[in-house]
Order: structure tokens, then C-alpha cells, then sequence
């Protein structure tokens, strides 16, 4: 006697537009981040000196560098993005209050927050579920 077990089908839901286009606008952000962080991690001299510029001490380049990374790998994984972006947002509120102490343009800071939340919005079904945007 034979028992067939059958098990559903496991398809995978095609992309639409608008999560693909998450998709882009997450990866670009992240890479970017990963590079941001790696050269903090790394002490490039360059990135060492953007902060000391800035008013941070060399010495803590480093820390501010680990916790970008692990920011933006809990973003990456999509069980873990919207704790990332929090933890993103963060970063990028701090990147801004440093900028307009030092009187610098504080636009790049804020745009990319922006498009880190828009990346993930458009990318979580659930999240745009919890924030919607109405048409009436």
C-alpha cells in the first residue's frame, strides 16, 4: 500500500513594479552604506579625516563604523529591515545634527534617510499595510 503525501507548491510570487523598485532603491542604499562602513571599520584615512573634520575624535571612527555595519546588515535581511531602518535612522538623525553644528548642508543626510524608508516601504507589504497611503 502506497501513501502519497502532497505537498503544496512552493511558487514564488512574481515582483511587481513597486517591489522591485524597492529592491533597486534598497540596494543602492545599502551599498553605499557597506562602503561608508567598510571604510570606517578599515580606519581609511580618508574617512578618518572627513570625521575629524567634523568634530569626532579619530579614535572613534572605528565604533561609529561597526555600528553602521551592523545597521545596515539587520536592513539587509528582510526579517530584520524595519529594526534597521530604525537603527538607520538614528545614524542618519545623529550625521544630521553633526552637519548643521558644523554648518554644513545637511540635505544628503536627510534624502538618504528618506530613501532608505522609501526602499523599505516599498519592498514591505506589511509595513505599507501599517503605514498606508490614502487616496481619499
Amino acid at each position: 500500500m502506497e501513501t502519497s503525501i502532497s505537498q503544496p507548491a512552493l511558487t514564488k510570487k512574481p515582483l511587481n513594479k513597486v517591489h522591485l523598485a524597492g529592491k533597486i532603491i534598497s540596494g543602492l542604499c545599502i551599498l553605499f552604506l557597506l562602503l561608508d562602513a567598510g571604510m570606517k571599520v578599515l580606519e581609511d584615512p580618508r574617512s578618518i579625516e572627513g570625521s575629524v573634520q567634523l568634530g569626532w575624535p579619530a579614535e572613534s571612527v572605528q565604533a561609529i563604523g561597526i555600528a553602521l555595519l551592523v545597521s545596515t546588515v539587520l536592513y539587509l535581511i528582510p526579517r530584520t529591515a524595519i529594526l534597521g531602518a530604525i537603527l538607520l535612522t538614528g545614524y542618519l538623525g545623529g550625521a544630521i545634527a553633526i552637519m548643521v553644528r558644523a554648518g554644513q548642508s545637511l540635505y544628503f543626510a536627510l534624502v538618504f534617510g528618506i530613501l532608505v524608508w522609501a526602499g523599505l516601504y516599498l519592498r514591505d507589504e506589511k509595513l505599507r499595510s501599517l503605514i498606508p497611503f490614502r487616496k481619499d
